[in-house]
This record gives structure tokens, C-alpha cells and sequence, in this order.
């Protein structure tokens, strides 16, 4: 009877009650039930263990990194950067806004960062240049689901925590999918450009005004370099490499640009340890709800039962992320890795698939998760920023969806997309 927890859980999600308390409320009902109190206080104090991790402190890091790269006024010189290289471009902007999206990406590796920083700035931006309000909050979430592909990326983390893995290895594996993800993206805009006649941005930069723009973005580009440097060379580990990027962020903002003011920092701190806690409470609740589908060998049940629909990886590969995309629609990505992770990663690694390869593929397919409807969190990111609706939205997203599901197939059944840097680099044999 512990097995139905899962229902239980789910029947608490579609009344509402908020992911957090659903994990916990679900399995310790069904355990006190059960007369197994010991394990009940066992999976409460999980919730402790699972936060009390040293490689979970990368992702308050970057948090902060990410604010303190916002507010610093940052955001804007990629922009301008971007915009001197393919503003001339028929449906400019929109391509802007992508390439904005994967520079930004370098910075914080959340979605939710991107659609609120860049779509603040860019989506009045569009509209005053012609195109439709709904067309511009599309493009701006579709495009935010490359911030966690593109390293650093606070979903890999917890990946890497749950599964053990290294987190180097994905993130050296997230970086050819995030870029496949944004050329997707930029030739969906190419090909709708000509047919809906979007506007030229402005005239083509000069080789001296991308050089400015350059020079004036270089200090925030050097971010990406830094962290993935010394992760990869094996300077620092990636959650010192978190912290180095707070502190590169703070300095370069208050002291070489000096677009950050002291008396900002408090408001800054206090946003990013919130929007940390959220995501680390979480993690808590779902190393906690790991215990109870333990003690249920629900995983074991649910790998014989996968088992027998075929012994064919590629047709349980296309049949998971269909499954994957599903629940994309309705959980956030960071509770749906730490639930699905431990019962999906070893059926498909024992199927020989590689673990660095299987982590690629469903956290870019729970990322898409976030812009797809009815429950894509930055939907409504953009929906506030916009003041459109998440019903237009929705419809406006649905060619820009069509090509990253399509990605998410190439990254599936094209393994060298996401194992050829890590290989490269020594991560897999």
C-alpha cells in the first residue's frame, strides 16, 4: 500500500497545494498509515541532509551572480552587443533577444532570471519596433529555456548531486545543445521574418561600433570564461567557482563599472537568498521523498514494468522524453529531476545508455518543460513582464516549442552532440 504515495502526491499537486508540501505531505501520510513512524521521522530529516551539501552551495552562488550581473546594469551591455552584430538582420530584435539569451546564460543559468532580465528590456523594445506584444514574450521565453543548458546551470547541479555525477562532465556536455537550441531558434525567426515581414532593427553596425560594444561586454563575458576555466582545468571546484563568480560580479559592479551602489546590496542579498531558498527547500523535500521511493521499490517495480514494453533503448529513449515532456507541462524541472532521476537514470544506464548522456537529454527536456503550457513557469515570468496573457502566449510559442522538441530528439538519438566536448576533455572514455 506505500506505492500510493504517488497518486496521493499527485492528487495533492491538481488541488494546488505547493510542490513542497505535496512531497512531504504524501509519503508521510501513507507512512504513518502504514505504522512506520521511525521511517516517517527518517524522511523528515532528510530534508535537512539533503540541503546540508557542499556542492548544493553553487547554486546560491550563482543566484547571487546572476543578480548582482542584473542589476549591475550588465544585462543591457549584452544586449548592445548583441544587437551590433545581428541587429541589421530582417526580424533583428528577435534574433537579439535569442543571442541575448545564451550570452545571459553564461551568467546565471536560470530561465526565470532571463525571461524577467531580458524580457524587461527587450519585449517594450520589440513592440515599439513593430512586432506583436505576444510575439515578443514568446520569443523571450522560448529563448530562456537555453539559461540552464548553456553552463553554468543550477539544474545540472542538482542533477549532478542526485545522480552523483560530475558536474564538470554536464556542464562541459550542456554547451553544443544550448547553441543547437538558440540556431534552432534564430532560424524558426529567419523563416518567419520573411513571410511576416518583421523590421530591420537598425543599420549594420561598423567594425568600430561592434569593437565598442565589445569592449563594453567583455568584462561579463569573461564570466562564462572564468567558471568554466577553472572547472574544467581544474582550478576550482564548481562550487568555488560559483562563489568566484559572486565575487567577480560584485567587483566588476561596484568598482571597475561602478554600476552597482552599496546601499543596493541588501535588496540584492535578500532577493537572491529567497529565490535560493526556494529551489534549496525543494531539494530538501525531494531527497526526503527519495527516501519513501526507496522504501517502496516503486523504481524497481517501475524499471521491470519499462522493461517489458521493449528491450529496444531507442524506443524507451522516444517513449521517455514523451514522458518527460509531459510532466514538463506540469512540474518544475528541479523537483521533476530529483523525483525522476533515481528511477529513470539506472533503468537506462543499465540499457547501456551513458550517464552523462541521459543527463543531458532529460534536463534539456524538463527545461523545455518551463515554457510549455499550461504550467511552463516562465510563461507567467513573461506574462508579468509583458501584460499579456499566458493563453496568447502559449499559441504564439508553439513553432518556437516545435524546434527544441525537435533538439531534443537530435540530442537523443545523436549522442556526439552532447558526449563529443566532455569525451574531448576526458570526462568519458
Amino acid at each position: 500500500m506505500l506505492i500510493l504515495f504517488l497518486p496521493l502526491f499527485l492528487i495533492l499537486l491538481l488541488f494546488g497545494v505547493p510542490v513542497f508540501f505535496a512531497m512531504l505531505a504524501g509519503p508521510g501520510i501513507m507512512l504513518f498509515s502504514e505504522g512506520m513512524g521511525r521511517d516517517a521521522a527518517l524522511m523528515y530529516r532528510n530534508i535537512f541532509n539533503g540541503i546540508d551539501s557542499f556542492p548544493l552551495m553553487a547554486i546560491p552562488f550563482f543566484m547571487l551572480a546572476g543578480e548582482l550581473m542584473n542589476k549591475g546594469g550588465i544585462t543591457m551591455r549584452l544586449v548592445e552587443f548583441s544587437h551590433s552584430l545581428i541587429g541589421h538582420l530582417r526580424g533583428g530584435l528577435a534574433h537579439v533577444n535569442i543571442l541575448s539569451s545564451m550570452l545571459f546564460a553564461g551568467l546565471s543559468g536560470s530561465a526565470v532570471a532571463d525571461t524577467s532580465a531580458l524580457g524587461s528590456m527587450l519585449i517594450p523594445a520589440m513592440e515599439k519596433n513593430g512586432y506583436t506584444r505576444r510575439f515578443a514574450a514568446a520569443i523571450t521565453a522560448a529563448s530562456s529555456v537555453i539559461g540552464p543548458i548553456i553552463p553554468p546551470s543550477g539544474i545540472m547541479i542538482i542533477y549532478a548531486y542526485v545522480m552523483e555525477v560530475s558536474v564538470a562532465a554536464l556542464f562541459a556536455g550542456g554547451i553544443l545543445p544550448g547553441i543547437l537550441v538558440g540556431l534552432g531558434l534564430m532560424a524558426v525567426v529567419a523563416a518567419m521574418a520573411k513571410s511576416n515581414d518583421f523590421p530591420v532593427a537598425g543599420e549594420k553596425a561598423t567594425w568600430r561600433e561592434r569593437g565598442k560594444a565589445f569592449v563594453d561586454a567583455i568584462l561579463p563575458l569573461m564570466t562564462p570564461v572564468i567558471i568554466l576555466g577553472g572547472i574544467l582545468g581544474g582550478l576550482f571546484t564548481p562550487t568555488e567557482a560559483s562563489a568566484v563568480a559572486a565575487v567577480y560580479a560584485l567587483v566588476i559592479g561596484l568598482f571597475v563599472l561602478r554600476t552597482l551602489k552599496f546601499s543596493e546590496l541588501p535588496k540584492i542579498f535578500t532577493k537572491a537568498a529567497m529565490t535560493s531558498s526556494v529551489v534549496l527547500l525543494l531539494v530538501g523535500a525531494a531527497m526526503a521523498f527519495k527516501t519513501v521511493v526507496s522504501l517502496s521499490h516503486v523504481a524497481e517495480q517501475l524499471a521491470e514494468w519499462i522493461i517489458t514494453l521493449s528491450d529496444n533503448p531507442l524506443l524507451l529513449l522516444f517513449l521517455i522524453n514523451i514522458l518527460l515532456f509531459i510532466v514538463g507541462m506540469f512540474l518544475d524541472a528541479g523537483p521533476a529531476i530529483i523525483i525522476l532521476g533515481p528511477i529513470l537514470g539506472p533503468i537506462f544506464i543499465n540499457l547501456g545508455v551513458d550517464p552523462i548522456h541521459f543527463a543531458i537529454i532529460m534536463s534539456v527536456n524538463l527545461t523545455v518543460g518551463l515554457a510549455t503550457p499550461p504550467m511552463g513557469l516562465v510563461l507567467f515570468v513573461a506574462s508579468s513582464v509583458s501584460g499579456e496573457r499566458v493563453e496568447t502566449i502559449s499559441k504564439a510559442i508553439l513553432p518556437f516549442l516545435a524546434v527544441e522538441i525537435l533538439v531534443i530528439f537530435m540530442i537523443t538519438y545523436i549522442p556526439g552532440i552532447s558526449m563529443w566536448i566532455p569525451r574531448a576533455l576526458g570526462f568519458v572514455s
